[in-house]
């Protein structure tokens, strides 16, 4: 009975001798799913965090996120073109556990390694927790079990990935999919809508302005919650044995992809939060206020909304 209960949740035993097998390896699509939602789901929290910090002080410092915008993206940039480069200089991947251990010494690959493993259990548990936010924004009525809805939503992932690589890769790929494609359509819609001009300006303090009580211990701080956007973007570096020949290339290439796609995310995010002068909620994720603001009430407006 274990047995069969065992194989219906997680599916069959895969033989340690197929690990290797073409059949079993990612496409740069399969990869771009499971590999990128770790980073590509951030900018649903990543930007708030920029702004959570600003409005500690003032709402007039909103502004401000638009200059530490401009940074995250020079350290996306900068991130990129690191873990490009040791893609092509560590094939067999290990990202910074490798590249420590072997220019560094073993005891930096252990500090490099133990940190992975810690960040990559906090992202989980912000990102789920973010995911929870956003669908009590949608359906206020759950708020109360946004803890429940959290651990529903780790066991399922956790399910996922025990079914091996390839078969959480093609699962994940409908809803990652699905977000980027609604989140580019959310911004892309955003500056239609200012261009047009149907979406009017409403921003809480213009660019330049002074604002008491901002200091660079705040900026820093505002700068560091807004570089969680770019958790995750490592593991793309630390996978490459996964995907298909030519191994390498596919790896660049993804990753290449996935920063292209996070930095238009999060800078048009940046923009259209600072544009229509958005503040943080407890009841409502940021992104819902925007959704909700730039979609307007018509029937169409809601349908998008949800999704």
């Amino acid at each position: 009975m274990f047995t069969k209960m065992k194989i219906a949740l997680i599916g069959k035993a895969l033989k340690s001798a197929d690990e290797g097998d073409e059949e079993h390896l990612l496409t740069k699509s399969q990869a771009l799913a499971m590999l990128s939602s770790d980073a590509l789901s951030s900018i649903a929290y990543g930007p708030e965090q920029v702004v959570l910090v600003l409005t500690a002080i003032s709402a007039a410092a909103i502004w401000w996120s638009l200059p530490i915008g401009i940074i995250v993206l020079v350290l996306l940039a900068s991130l990129t073109i690191s873990y490009q480069q040791v893609i092509r200089a560590y094939p067999k991947g290990g990202g910074a556990y490798m590249v420590s251990t072997e220019n560094l010494s073993p005891l930096a690959g252990l500090v490099a390694g133990g940190s992975l493993l810690v960040d990559y259990m906090l992202t989980v548990a912000v990102s789920v927790s973010s995911g929870a936010d956003a669908i009590t924004s949608a359906l206020p009525v759950l708020k109360d079990y946004n803890l429940a809805i959290s651990l529903i939503l780790i066991v399922g992932l956790m399910l996922m990935n025990l079914r091996g690589l390839r078969e959480s890769a093609t699962s994940l790929m409908i809803p990652v999919y699905l977000f980027i494609v609604s989140a580019l359509f959310l911004i892309g819609f955003g500056f239609f809508q200012i261009a047009t001009g149907h979406l009017s300006y409403n921003a809480t303090a213009h660019v330049g302005k002074v604002v008491p009580g901002v200091g660079i211990i705040l900026l820093l701080r505002a700068f560091t919650s807004g570089s969680a956007s770019l958790t995750g973007v490592e593991a793309i570096s630390n996978a490459v044995p996964f995907f298909k020949k030519p191994k390498e290339r596919n790896a660049a290439q993804t990753l290449a992809i996935m920063s292209l796609i996070l930095g238009i995310m999060f800078a048009g995010i940046t923009f259209l939060n600072y544009w229509l002068g958005i503040l943080p909620s407890q009841h409502i994720t940021i992104l819902a206020q925007m959704a909700k603001i730039i979609f307007g009430n018509s029937a169409l407006g809601n349908a998008l909304f949800y999704v």
